[in-house]
């Protein structure tokens, strides 16, 4: 069997108690723990699948080197001098906690996933309890039968015979073995998200973070990939993938002390946010999903965007339509004729959707700028006299689908509805309101029922009076500014970035109860709420504010790690660009947006017909490969941040017949040497036919029309021009390849 890295020294004896090997698995991953009641669960292995064989040989404990492999440790009893999972303070103030096996079973398990999908695999339920207190904690294991994920997750059940506090309440913890392992995280700041750091992890703690209390990841996100063989390669290598299924604060902590262990920490972000948990009730923490890949970091990849497209994603099997957004175009310039010509502009192209903007609302305060209006969803009839039923109209006559974009989270201080239910927003007791946005901008509390039923109906008001809106774009362009619930008790104040994102996942399930076909958007100032909490009621996130082609290559890599491309937008826009001001050409912009969701941000009156022309190409070569990057296996070929100025990466369809080959020069210098990349992922024994897709050059590249084995493709790749053959007076300091490959 295939060497690796988790074959784990653990205690097997407690008390004198045996304990049972209970192993998880996945159609290529197993998960082996050490149970026994009365004691500790501990970890032994996870890895690439056992046999049988490999299974019963797993060593018995030696406790070497001092490791301690508990998977959820608590705070107290026997753990004061390592990191815990979890920590309480009882009714009498004890402040300990030990945690013992009262019971574990294995169910197979056939429910619905998140996103409707049905799904069948088994649960694990770890039954454990304080021998002391009567509360009750289980650990749950879920696995798939048909992709390799394990999501673990707790609950926390409080018997006592009153409310007791929960100050610390991980969902998971995974040891990984030390061995020259590498973390592979994403930090980043709007219009600048997903930037990927990889480093080693050495002695001390690693944590990662997010406190915005609404959005959780323009910043530092919640994914991460741990190398254990070295810096990761992108098609070899044992890697195992965490992601955190959370939409609220976080913190994901990987401590490395004097044992022979890393110790991955992931959940909620305890800050302020200590939970009283009530006689009776239950606190339940987000999933973790967890996959391991020997084909390194693309491996690992996608299995998360298999999962993904098939539980994780609303609709992640349907493809998406190529859409053109009016917000770079128009801004706040909204008006019904300005409306009607671009919906007749991007159907002249090719494209299948319109998107409407921010701007279109307001009747005492009209959205004319960012500072006004928020919370007043009905239509400023001076800009659109016919209303959203001429809008649709107008998207009928233009042969297109119609959206809008709302952002019902929010409201202006200058707006109706703030001056109905100032006692609706986020603001710290006793204190004036901190103003985001325009000066204005403010939080509504998802707490209170009463804003979820608000939120909620400014949905069901739009899709009900207007059933022919086929895609909303939701914004949340605002962080919880300053702490305070008016809705919330006194006693309960700390709960409330919980009970904001409980809200928040109460009001998409009741809209996708009732809604389950229109495709939502799911942005938050770009890519701020990339998270698998919320893309189950979401058909895809915009990647971020900047379209810039240039800097969307390494967002769009970074983000590709856990989230497929079907989910992340990616739009043609604009040159200067609006957000960093760079003039890159459009064959890149084409380009770099046809690796994603396929989209334009872009006033089309303002592009030249030969402009128009080259989009109209792109979008229709888009069209040929649409299934194989919204469905296809993805592998990163040669990274942008490598630092040689070059990126490739290609999608290949399940049956290995298609492919298609992405190749990006970013930066033109004298004297400049690429290496030749090397394809992946192809069918050795098949011959491929190259095509080359959305060209300019004014004559074809020499690899045209021939054929190739997919051995050849693999084992050399394709040469690719470092420039592009035009006439002089379009010749321009970008160079970009979109390369399609068909099985003969």
């Amino acid at each position: 069997m295939k060497k690796t890295f988790f074959i784990i020294l653990a205690s097997l004896f407690s008390l004198g108690m045996s304990a049972e090997k209970v192993e998880i698995h996945t159609p290529h991953n197993s998960l082996v723990l050490d149970i026994w009641k009365g004691g500790e669960p501990k970890f032994v292995y996870y890895g690439a699948r056992l046999s049988e064989s490999d299974l019963a040989s797993l060593p018995n404990p030696t406790n070497a080197n001092w490791s301690h492999l508990e998977i959820y440790p608590a705070f107290g009893a026997t753990h004061t001098q390592s990191e815990t999972a979890f920590a309480m303070k009882h009714v009498d103030g004890n402040m300990s906690t030990q945690l013992l096996v009262e019971d574990y079973k294995k169910t197979p398990i056939t429910d619905k996933a998140p996103n409707g999908a049905t799904r069948s695999g088994e649960l694990l339920t770890i039954t454990m309890k304080d021998p002391l207190y009567p509360n009750i904690v289980n650990l749950y294991y879920q696995t798939y039968n048909d992709v390799d994920m394990i999501e673990c997750w707790t609950d926390i059940t409080n018997n006592e015979k009153s409310t007791v506090t929960l100050t610390q309440f991980y969902s998971s913890v995974l040891p990984i073995r030390r061995n020259n392992v590498y973390c592979h995280h994403f930090h980043g700041s709007w219009a600048s998200e997903a930037q990927l750091t990889a480093e080693k992890l050495n002695n001390g703690v690693l944590v990662i973070k997010n406190k915005d209390g609404a959005r959780n990841a323009t910043s530092d996100r919640q994914e991460v990939m741990f190398s254990l063989d070295g810096k990761g390669q992108e098609n070899s290598g044992d890697v195992i993938g965490a992601a955190l299924m959370y939409s609220g604060n976080y913190r994901i902590m990987v401590d490395t002390d004097d044992s022979e262990f890393h110790y991955f920490f992931a959940g909620i972000n305890p800050d302020n946010s200590e939970y009283h948990l009530k006689k009776g009730e239950k606190f339940t923490t987000p999933h973790v999903a967890y996959t391991f890949s020997s084909e390194g970091l693309s491996g690992a990849s996608r299995n998360y965007h298999k999962w993904a497209r098939n539980y994780e994603l609303r609709h992640g099997n349907k493809e998406r339509d190529i859409l053109l957004n009016s917000w770079e175009g128009v801004y706040f310039d909204i008006n019904q004729k300005g409306m009607d010509q671009m919906m007749a502009d991007i159907a002249s192209m090719g494209g299948e959707l319109f998107v409407m903007d921010d701007g279109w609302f307001g009747d005492k305060y009209p959205r004319k700028v960012d500072n006004s209006s928020l919370g007043d969803w009905v239509v400023d009839k001076n800009k659109l006299p016919e209303g959203i039923e001429g809008l649709l109209r107008d998207a009928k006559k233009n042969k297109v689908r119609f959206g809008i974009w709302i952002e019902p989270e929010m409201a202006n201080t200058t707006s109706e509805l703030y001056e109905a239910h100032p006692d609706w927003i986020i603001k710290a007791p006793g204190r004036e309101p901190v103003l985001g946005r325009g000066g204005t901008q403010v939080v509504l509390d998802l707490s209170n029922p009463k804003v979820q039923d608000f939120v909620f109906g400014i949905v069901d008001n739009l899709l009900t009076k207007y059933p022919e809106i086929a895609y909303i774009k939701w914004d949340a362009n605002a962080p919880v500014m300053n702490f305070g619930s008016q809705y919330l008790s006194a006693a309960e104040q700390s709960h409330l970035y919980i009970k904001y994102h409980e809200g928040l996942i109460k009001v998409c399930e009741r809209i996708r109860a009732k809604y389950p076909d229109v495709v939502i958007q799911d942005c938050a100032s770009g890519g701020g709420r990339a998270n698998y909490a919320l893309l189950p009621y979401f058909d895809e996130f915009w990647v971020s504010d900047n379209t810039d082609a240039l800097q969307r290559i390494y967002m769009q890599w970074g983000t590709s790690y856990f989230f497929p491309a079907i989910a992340m937008a990616s739009h043609i826009s604009a040159v200067p660009n609006h957000a960093v001001f760079r003039t890159t050409s459009l064959k890149l912009r084409c380009d770099v947006a046809m690796s994603g969701r396929l989209g334009m941000e872009i006033q089309p009156k303002n592009m030249t017909d030969e402009e128009k022309a080259l989009c109209r190409q792109a979008i229709a070569d888009y069209k040929t490969i649409r299934p194989i990057v919204q469905f296809g296996d993805l592998y990163r070929l040669h990274s942008p941040y490598e630092g040689d100025n070059l990126a490739s990466l290609m999608y290949v369809s399940e049956n290995k017949n298609k492919a298609v080959f992405y190749w990006f020069k970013l930066e033109t210098f004298k004297d400049e040497h690429f290496p030749c990349v090397k394809m992946a992922g192809l069918d050795p024994n098949k011959q491929y036919k190259v095509h080359e897709l959305n060209r300019i050059d004014n004559k074809p590249l020499d690899c045209e029309g021939k054929s190739y084995s997919g051995a050849y493709l693999m084992a050399n790749g394709l040469e690719m021009p470092y420039s592009h053959i035009v006439d002089h007076n379009k010749q321009n300091d970008w160079s970009s390849r979109v390369i399609s490959l068909e099985a003969q």
